[in-house]
């Protein structure tokens, strides 16, 4: 076996920018706390479609953490991964990472649909003023790789560079095709998703999504697992990791925050809930694989939560099929019902909600949800403290993909987070 074959990819950094906080402290004790910020969408030009609710991300300034420069070239979608990718940089001691070696770093994210504000903008001043209007960035700002080639620029990274177009499930898939960079031989990798649906083009092209919940009453907007689901709200923001081969990591003394240890992903088609059970259990047999892990070492899910009735009940047989009898006892959360789905970026803000609960011995709950009516141990109302030093990760895509991930705590996780007790005073 190759020296490369057993380097073990580990997350060192976190970044993120949420409906529920902007940063990953404020965002672990929103979720901890099961802060539900759901609300009625408040962006202009779109009062007037039926989407109503969503998670928008409030009290956020561009132009407080980037520079000009890269401000005016870009959409509010990579204005959000150039934050968080700046945070999660920080957080792993590598804000100067390509000082030295520039072709060590590489940049991978995923994307749903790239930038409707910005296009929308300068479609407007085609229509309206004409073709000298339109700016020279419109050409590249929309475009769903505009987060890593803007991170990668800005970071001076000169590493492997990609862009995962496989749904909502890629952010996910981003994740791991990291982790095998990682193993074949990149040193670091900022990895991640951040979503900003929120514009009228963007929320037009939603509405012919059939899961969407147009409901008015944000209580009532988003409830999977219950009686009472009628489809999801969408959501911005997203999150961004920096993931490193672990002998590297040790050797500059970071702290291992997890061990990406398995994933797999599985095509089931559109909207064909029904064959998502197979195709989600089939992912999570895969990842458990990889990571060489047994069902019942599963200590915590977080879900991909459709709530959509048939994806909500496709997912509950999932996990049974795949974990057996452990699928029905395991404790399971979806902190995104309390922020909304932001595509890409929902189930990377799930791994680093993940990373936090091993971190802190902590499951959090999942928002406003009450009367589950599917045969799983949904950790509801309050946080429920556990030793987790697994967690399995599970999202789906409109378009039929699926995708697992299987997290290990990582070994300075031992005991709760130092932090928590600071932001608890």
């Amino acid at each position: 076996m190759s020296a490369r074959a057993t380097r073990r990819t580990v997350i060192t950094g976190i970044g993120v920018v949420a409906p529920n906080g902007t940063d990953t402290e404020t965002y672990w004790k929103s979720v901890k706390e099961g802060l539900f910020v759901l609300d009625r969408i408040t962006r202009e030009g779109c009062g007037h479609l039926p989407l109503r609710v969503a998670g928008e991300v409030r009290g956020f300034d561009p132009s407080a953490l980037i520079e000009e420069t890269f401000l005016v070239q870009t959409d509010r979608f990579s204005h959000y991964a150039m934050a968080a990718a700046s945070a999660a940089l920080k957080d792993a001691g590598l804000s100067d990472a390509a000082a030295d070696s520039p072709y060590s770093v590489g940049v991978v994210t995923a994307a749903g649909s790239g930038g409707g504000e910005f296009g929308q903008r300068e479609l407007q001043r085609l229509w309206g003023q004409g073709s000298r209007f339109v700016g020279p960035y419109q050409s590249i700002a929309w475009f769903y790789a505009a987060s890593t080639g803007q991170m990668s620029i800005r970071g001076g990274f000169k590493g492997p560079c990609g862009v995962v177009a496989s749904d909502e499930a890629g952010g996910l898939d981003a994740v791991a095709h990291a982790a095998r960079t990682v193993g074949r031989g990149t040193d670091v990798v900022v990895v991640g998703a951040a979503e900003a649906p929120l514009a009228p083009y963007s929320m037009v092209c939603q509405l012919g999504y059939p899961e969407l919940s147009t409901a008015e009453d944000p209580a009532r907007a988003y409830r999977p697992f219950t009686s009472a689901a009628c489809g999801f709200v969408p959501a911005e923001g997203g999150a961004v990791l920096v993931v490193e081969d672990e002998d590297r990591a040790r050797r500059r003394d970071a702290a291992v925050r997890a061990v990406v240890a398995g994933h797999a992903a599985t095509f089931t088609g559109a909207s064909r809930w029904d064959r998502s059970r197979e195709g989600l259990a089939q992912a999570i047999r895969g990842a458990l694989d990889e990571a060489g892990c047994a069902p019942e070492e599963i200590d915590v899910v977080f879900a991909d939560a459709m709530g959509v009735p048939e994806a909500d009940r496709a997912e509950a047989l999932a996990l049974a099929d795949a974990l057996g009898p452990h699928g029905t006892r395991v404790p399971v959360t979806a902190p995104k019902t309390g922020i909304g789905r932001s595509y890409c970026g929902a189930p990377v803000l799930d791994v680093v909600a993940a990373v936090m609960a091993m971190e802190h011995g902590q499951v959090p709950p999942t928002p406003n949800v009450f009367d589950v009516c599917h045969d799983i141990d949904l950790v509801t109302s309050t946080a429920r403290p556990a030793e987790l030093r697994t967690a399995l990760v599970l999202s789906r895509g409109l378009m039929g993909s699926n995708a697992a991930l299987v997290l290990r705590r990582g070994p300075e996780s031992a005991t709760p987070h130092d932090k928590e007790n600071t932001h608890e005073q």
